[in-house]
């Protein structure tokens, strides 16, 4: 079974079956356009800042007040 969908880059009507080696795209150049956006971070996921986000180990607040160099 098949449907029709729209390519998440250019809005594009596309089958999503198997057939379509590029689904959810409609095809490669719409495919790599993604993958560059991802690769360039034109696109980024929210997240909440951890303590793994910082080298110095510290907590949050306590950045602030911890050197930086430039």
């Amino acid at each position: 079974m098949s449907m029709k969908i729209k390519c998440p880059q250019c809005g594009k009507q596309t089958v999503y079956s198997q057939e379509n080696t590029f689904r959810p795209f409609c095809s490669k150049r719409c495919r790599l356009i993604d993958l560059g956006e991802w690769a360039s971070e034109g696109y980024q996921i929210a997240a909440e800042p951890s303590i793994d986000d910082y080298s110095s180990g510290l907590d949050p607040e306590e950045q602030p007040f911890t050197p930086t160099r430039h």
